[in-house]
């Protein structure tokens, strides 16, 4: 089974985290009776559970973006005033 990031888990919602927990748990168990087949579709499960989380996380990124475009724009135009 493929974890998902620190940064992903971090933003998932209690009921994401604990529901992504067994959801491990469970394609973990799979693996150890060598049962892959049934193991892939648990991860196809994880990935869909974790697809809000990875939304989010874009989110703040382009908010960091953001944030960094306007303090560049703001430095620029008191260079320019003095």
């Amino acid at each position: 089974m493929r974890h998902c990031s620190v940064q992903v888990r971090g933003l998932l919602t209690r009921d994401e985290l604990d529901r992504y927990n067994g959801l491990m748990e469970a394609g973990k168990f799979l693996e150890e009776q060598n049962r892959h087949d049934l193991a892939y579709n648990v991860q196809k499960e994880v990935d869909l559970l974790i697809q809000p989380a990875i939304e989010r996380l874009k989110d703040k990124s382009r908010q960091r973006d953001e944030m960094t475009a306007e303090y560049l724009r703001n430095k620029a135009e008191q260079a320019e005033d003095q």
